[in-house]
């Protein structure tokens, strides 16, 4: 169980380094997702950060204004909808960093023992930190090939590799395809040479490789095959097929390269 303090430490300094890689950028960039400019990304963590804030502070408005957003109009058109709004705001940079600002206030504001609600299952602050980690990497991932800068491993990558090997049983329920019993091993290579575990030593199956290459692969950033991840056994193998670390429905994954 990692600190509540560590996590926003490390919420924090994902969003400095995305912070000075948009600042100065052309916002009306594209970025690897559909439709998406670099501005639609930076959107996109902005509104989702004024969720979490909301679901933090005010849980009762925050259901309310969930089940507006989903029933009053097309429900597949949410985020991208919300994205291109905040887009427009010609303070948008400055908007961010206050939302994320304030997010990290919020979070370690919530009493102990507090589930924060969400629009999957309801979350602990730390949990919630974690999730929006992800995020910010995720679509800092895809605004770093809208610039044609490498990617990098930090060691905030575990809290994305974390996510990955948590969400693996959600991966296979939201295909409706049965969720295997049996516990997986995950081995990965994070940055000066850590090798992060989870899972018994000695199950079945098996999913070795890069750290980096997994999160890229949990986040639909890449395409398994242009990946240095390897499996073992039949489950393991059909995982990394379908690994997906956010919520919602199965999305379309990225071409190979």
């Amino acid at each position: 169980m990692i600190d509540l303090t560590v996590l926003l430490a490390d919420l924090r300094d994902e969003g400095e380094l995305l912070d000075s890689r948009v600042a100065g950028a052309e916002w009306r960039l594209p970025t690897p997702a559909t439709g998406w400019t670099i501005a639609h990304q930076i959107a996109h963590l902005a509104w989702t950060d004024e969720q979490a804030i909301l679901a933090a502070t005010d849980p009762e408005r925050f259901a309310a204004a969930a089940v507006k957003a989903f029933t009053e109009g097309d429900p597949s058109r949410v985020v991208d909808d919300a994205a291109a709004e905040v887009a427009r705001r010609p303070d948008l940079l400055e908007h961010w960093r206050g939302t994320r600002a304030a997010l990290a206030d919020a979070l370690a504001n919530v009493p102990a023992g507090t589930r924060i609600p969400w629009f999957g299952p309801p979350m602990s602050p730390a949990s919630m930190a974690t999730a929006r980690i992800m995020e910010t990497w995720a679509h800092g991932t895809d605004v770093a090939d809208a610039l044609g800068i490498a990617r990098e491993a930090t060691p905030r990558l575990r809290h994305v590799a974390h996510i990955g090997v948590r969400t693996r049983d959600f991966a296979y329920v939201v295909r409706d395809l049965p969720v295997p019993a049996e516990p997986f091993r995950v081995e990965l290579a994070g940055p000066s040479d850590e090798v992060w575990t989870w899972g018994p030593e000695d199950a079945e199956q098996r999913v070795s490789g890069p750290a980096l290459d997994f999160c890229l692969l949990v986040t639909q950033r890449v395409h398994r095959d242009d990946t240095a991840l390897t499996a073992e056994g039949a489950e393991a193998d059909r995982w990394l097929g379908i690994a997906q670390a956010f919520a919602g429905p199965p999305g379309e994954g990225r071409a190979r390269a």
